[in-house]
């Protein structure tokens, strides 16, 4: 394919999820080696380490476990990133960890894609970590959910077995708020249905793997609804080609934005129109999420970072309290009215943990409401004070201007990820 057409090629971001041992590392490296994303060196390598391991086969999970624990111990303790791409589509697969200690890996890994694949193993069926994961899922409104009943060969490929675990998935997602649910019966060390359609599962009239991550529709998935457009920096050239520009360029987070269209600047509220938008490739006559733009104004007005252009009928909330779901992402405690640095968007503030309203186990989906402290990997509800007024969304409504995190003053460590709650 030629450097133009890649470059203009749709973006597909994923993350696996699923329990120890049932083979997410093995089936991205399935995907890696029938769609011959693989180099030879890369390829090398593997079948090398595999040797060494006494393996008389490829262990196609080398591809992903990269850390030298990962491969001494045979699990996936980092989130790994991989690129690949097909004829018609790219891809950034974030492999995340099993383990429940690991959790705040999965929410980083999740947090920015399209789809999830949750794998279980056709042994085992729904368990504890399937739970879990899927839940993560819908709460970080991931919109696509495949589920991959993996080790098919194990089970003789037995469909009984598979409607079984199908059917039990079912009844446990419908407390989740996910609309999109597929189910394809897989073997990731044999490759069954992951690339190619398996001869074994001739009662499965589905798609395989690769084809429905290179079909399944993605471009609803972006809000093009509510104009948002945080401000990053200010463009002034202040060269004699462009001795009066002045532009602000940012990355749209929601809606749609063309020259000529009412604008309002927050948290100022002065109004304009766009006078253009310009791109790295020249001025468009239309730009929308999540493209990098360059936008000047017909006034002059006294915008800078942090700041967010809307549509005057269409704005979103202004509060300095805001009730977030958080995920604690670090070793250390939350201290009860510790101060925080809290980044939304391009803004930044100062801010506390008011109060703390639940926690959510996981496993069951009930709320704890007696335990208020907050450790590494918990999820829960709080009161949040910034020192001044943040524009936000509703998380479901918007996954860029919903979201925020939580740093330490004094480490500069990310400590939270959190989603608000309109």
């Amino acid at each position: 394919m030629s450097d133009n057409s890649y470059l203009d090629m749709q973006l597909l971001r994923f993350t696996t999820a699923g329990s120890v041992d049932d083979g997410k590392s093995t089936l991205i490296g399935r995907l890696l080696f029938d769609s011959k994303s693989i180099f030879e060196d890369q390829l090398e390598s593997v079948e090398s380490s595999s040797s060494k391991r006494g393996l008389d086969h490829i262990d196609l999970a080398l591809l992903t476990d990269g850390l030298k624990d990962e491969r001494e111990q045979g699990i996936t303790i980092d989130v790994a990133y991989r690129y690949f791409a097909t004829p018609k589509r790219k891809f950034i697969i974030a492999d995340t960890p099993g383990h429940i200690q690991y959790t705040r890996n999965m929410v980083t890994g999740a947090s920015t894609a399209n789809l999830a694949l949750i794998l279980l193993d056709a042994r085992h069926g729904v368990v504890e970590q399937t739970c879990r994961h899927s839940f993560i899922a819908s709460l970080l409104q991931i919109p696509h959910l495949v589920v991959c009943v993996n080790k098919m060969d194990l089970v003789d490929y037995s469909e009984e077995r598979f409607n079984e675990i199908v059917a039990e998935y079912k009844e446990f997602a419908s407390k989740l708020n996910v609309n999109d649910i597929r189910f394809v019966p897989i073997s990731a060390l044999h490759g069954d249905n992951v690339v190619n359609r398996s001869e074994h599962t001739d009662w499965y009239n589905g798609e395989t793997l690769l084809h429905t991550l290179e079909n399944i529709h993605i471009d609803s998935d972006q809000d093009h609804v509510n104009a948002r457009f945080p401000v990053q920096t200010v463009i002034r050239p202040k060269n004699d080609a462009y001795h009066d520009y002045r532009g602000y360029a940012g990355r749209i987070a929601g809606g749609i934005y063309k020259p000529g269209d009412d604008v309002l600047v927050l948290p100022s509220g002065f109004s304009s129109k766009i006078k253009s938008i310009d791109t790295l490739d020249g001025p468009v006559d239309e730009a929308f999420s999540p493209m990098s733009v360059t936008i000047t104004l017909e006034d002059d007005i006294d915008i800078s970072r942090g700041d967010m252009i809307v549509r005057p009928n269409n704005q979103p909330e202004v509060s300095q309290d805001l009730d977030v779901m958080l995920c604690w992402l670090n070793n250390r405690p939350a201290q009860p009215r510790a101060k925080y640095i809290i980044r939304h968007t391009t803004n930044e503030a100062r801010c506390m943990i008011k109060e703390v309203l639940y926690k959510v186990n996981i496993n069951t989906l009930h709320r704890v409401e007696d335990d208020k402290n907050i450790s590494m990997n918990d999820i829960v509800r709080v009161k949040l004070r910034s020192t001044k007024p943040l524009f936000i969304d509703e998380y479901n409504d918007n996954r860029n201007t919903g979201s925020i995190i939580l740093v330490d003053e004094s480490t500069n460590e990310t400590v939270a990820a959190g989603m608000i709650r309109l």
